[in-house]
């Protein structure tokens, strides 16, 4: 029969039991920066290839008059205003309603999308500034497919501007929402 005498040293053992906690959080902190470093650069190669495979600018330069769908119109709304410069002279085509504000002129109105914001289906209004001097015939919030070409205006700042050659009123679209314009949209609204 053996017999052995176990003497556990109390500090010994909290020392070694601390030192592999810090090792396994060490490790873990480790991967999780990895893993966020994994993510930013995949995004940015995935984001990359999508711009230099197909840019707003590409998509309005393919024809003489561009439809803007209810899938890009937000990313073509951003792009342009991101960069007035590049796309004065380009005609585009798209629907939406009528929405005026009293800071615009006469003759001045939005062309309007709701933008779904969050899961709860709260959304804000978008759209590009038009002019268009008949503007009154028409009712507040109807729905027009518009063509124009853009220019660069003044409100509060420098923005597109779409000058209207050519406005008929519609139908409201079968999903009338649009949708912030990639991963990296921050609403807002939610800051006011």
């Amino acid at each position: 029969m053996f017999v052995f005498n176990l003497k556990i040293n109390s500090k010994k053992l909290l020392k070694l039991f601390l030192i592999i906690l810090a090792i396994v959080a060490i490790i873990l902190f480790i991967i999780s920066v990895f893993n966020i470093f994994k993510t930013i650069y995949t995004n940015d190669d995935l984001n990359n290839t999508v711009n230099k495979t197909v840019t707003v600018n590409d998509y309005i330069a393919e024809s003489e008059v561009s439809e803007i769908s209810s899938e890009n119109y937000t990313n073509i709304l951003k792009q342009i205003h991101d960069d007035i410069d590049s796309y004065i002279g380009k005609k585009i085509s798209f629907t939406g309603y009528i929405y005026r504000i009293d800071a615009l002129e006469d003759n001045q109105f939005v062309l309007a999308r709701n933008m779904i914001i969050n899961s709860a289906s709260q959304s804000v209004i978008v759209g590009f500034l038009c002019e268009y001097e008949n503007i009154d015939s028409f009712k507040e919030l109807t729905w027009v497919h518009v063509t124009g070409t853009i220019q660069k205006g003044y409100l509060d700042g420098d923005i597109p501007v779409l000058k209207v050659i050519d406005i008929k009123e519609t139908s409201k679209p079968k999903d009338e929402y649009v949708y912030p314009p990639d991963d990296t949209y921050i609403p807002t609204s939610i800051l006011y």
